[in-house]
């Protein structure tokens, strides 16, 4: 690079090398570089980037501030502001679904805490500013009406679409919203997978950054049908730390692999108590999602401890006010996180060709 004082050429240069969070591509190959100013020996740099990657928006400004100055030290001070890019998603396979990232939440049984953490996944990424909807997959059990305190049948709107029940916001659906509370759903895989592309195609979405699915628990046939259906873009597995879970979780993570659905991560619930003294009872044991992550080779998304705060705003139907709780949303807030992170760090291995039309 040539002395003298840094240009604005000089640091689009720079940005060039950076990557786009959601698609690994090139900030300014996808024109998200919004302006560069030069002062002396400070810089300024206006990005747009999309919701899809809001919660880590400020790791981009870190990285791009580090990078400029790394590259040109005559920089001193780099100001990094961001605003959003609007890039609406593409429909995802034939369903007309429009959603950028499609994410599964399952176990491998019951009572581990599957839709819980579906929940605070759905609700961390909503309240970092994505656009988000959840879907209730778990046809037998259905319990995201309960958790978000949801009630009363959707209605159909004028192009006979569900209408999703509207959560602050997030988007919702759920078969708890068309059943009787207390009426069992007596269904054989047929009629499930019938519920299953209506709940995708004709719900109401809108435009998606992620759609959460709260799969149902064990190893049944509802994870094929979502990957006859649509590319999803992984799976999350919840599993507690003791040993008859985890032989469940590798047979979920198994699964998922099975039907070619990438794992995400893994998240340990139930980890541990810490009473008010300050001393914590490993109630269920002690890194076993940890352990098995590594010796599987996925990533380790959190481990949330049992908590009362946690249990008492599921039971009340208020699983998005946690976030309002700083103690209570602090790990959760870190599994949207690293969540996000890990996307955008596999969309930078390896971004995607970009579209060309077919005359």
């Amino acid at each position: 690079m040539a002395d003298g004082p840094v240009q604005v050429a000089d640091i689009e240069k720079v940005l060039a090398e950076i990557s786009d969070p959601e698609t690994g591509r090139s900030l300014t190959q996808m024109e998200q570089v919004a302006g560069v100013t030069v002062d002396g020996e400070s810089a300024t740099v206006n990005l747009e980037l999309t919701s899809h990657s809001a919660p880590i928006w400020d790791d981009v400004k870190t990285d791009v501030g580090e990078r400029i100055r790394a590259a040109l030290p005559a920089v001193k001070s780099v100001t990094v502001n961001v605003s959003e890019h609007k890039r609406p998603p593409s429909p995802l396979g034939q369903l007309g679904l429009t959603a950028k990232s499609v994410i599964a939440v399952g176990s491998g049984k019951g009572g581990v805490g599957k839709s819980t953490i579906a929940t605070a996944v759905a609700c961390g990424l909503h309240r970092a500013g994505c656009k988000v909807g959840i879907m209730d997959a778990d046809v037998y059990g259905p319990s995201l009406p309960h958790l978000l305190g949801v009630s009363g049948r959707p209605q159909i709107n004028e192009n006979k679409k569900i209408i999703p029940a509207d959560v602050d916001g997030m988007k919702m659906i759920s078969m708890g919203l068309l059943v009787p509370e207390g009426e069992a759903v007596v269904w054989r895989g047929p009629m499930l997978h019938g519920a299953i592309t209506q709940f995708l195609r004709d719900t109401a979405w809108g435009e998606l950054d992620y759609l959460i699915i709260d799969m149902p628990p064990g190893t049944g046939d509802i994870a094929l049908t979502l990957s006859q259906l649509l590319p999803l873009t992984g799976a999350v597995v919840v599993c507690t730390p003791q040993e008859v879970a985890l032989l469940d979780a590798v047979k979920a993570i198994a699964m998922f692999r099975k039907v070619n659905i990438p794992i995400l991560g893994m998240v340990e619930n139930m980890s541990g108590f810490e009473c008010e003294a300050g001393k914590r009872y490993d109630i269920f044991g002690k890194g076993g999602a940890r352990e098995k992550a590594n010796e599987l080779g996925i990533g380790l998304l959190g481990e949330v401890p049992i908590n009362m705060t946690i249990r008492s705003y599921g039971d009340e139907g208020k699983m998005p006010a946690l976030f309002d709780d700083q103690a209570a949303s602090a790990i959760l807030k870190q599994i949207s996180y690293r969540l996000v992170k890990d996307i955008s760090q596999a969309a930078a291995a390896n971004p995607p060709m970009p579209e060309l039309p077919v005359l």
